[in-house]
């Protein structure tokens, strides 16, 4: 799998894309977060599965299974919310677009955007994930940090250029 298959293209996502775009303003990168950023729920519901099973057999209580189904509802909670979270670059701005019930739009204008750096952890280096952060003209912007970006290498690459002019127009 590669940058292009985690871009969105036109479908039932990109209706929850396109309506934060202006009219003139053309989509040019869309990713979502990497799975990654499901790990620590997954590892919760892992654990409750454990001690609700060590609990159950040891003291034959049954009403401790409904704390697991609370950590199995939790659990459901974030892949759906990771579900509907978006980084957007535009020929404009760059966006992150998150929420379920409650809509968060951040924002900063490309003009505004004075350097972008890539940082990744060992942990994403291992499971192919980095954080972008970005760096601004002016007071402290709402979007600076963006973790648990997928195939990071290349997406940086992408935004880089989208940012400060393409690739092909290098002096050399």
């Amino acid at each position: 799998m590669n940058l292009q298959d985690m871009m969105v293209h036109r479908d039932n996502s990109s209706r929850t894309v396109d309506k934060y775009l202006m009219s003139y303003e053309g989509r040019v990168i869309a990713v979502r977060r990497h799975p990654a950023v499901l790990l620590a729920p997954v590892a919760i519901v892992v654990a409750g599965l454990v001690a609700c099973s060590a609990v159950s057999a040891v003291t034959g209580l049954i009403w401790v299974w409904w704390l697991w189904l609370i950590a199995i509802g939790y659990l459901v909670w974030k892949v759906i919310a990771w579900s509907v979270e978006f980084f957007l670059v535009t020929e404009h701005r760059v966006m992150v677009v998150n929420g379920v019930l409650n809509r968060n739009v951040a924002m900063m204008p490309l003009a505004k955007v004075t350097d972008i750096a890539l940082n990744r952890s060992m942990a994403g280096r291992v499971l192919g994930f980095g954080e972008f952060v970005m760096e601004s003209a002016g007071q402290k912007q709402a979007l600076r940090n963006v973790g648990y970006m997928p195939y990071p290498e290349q997406l940086y690459l992408e935004v880089s250029s989208v940012i400060f002019g393409s690739v092909d127009e290098s002096p050399d």
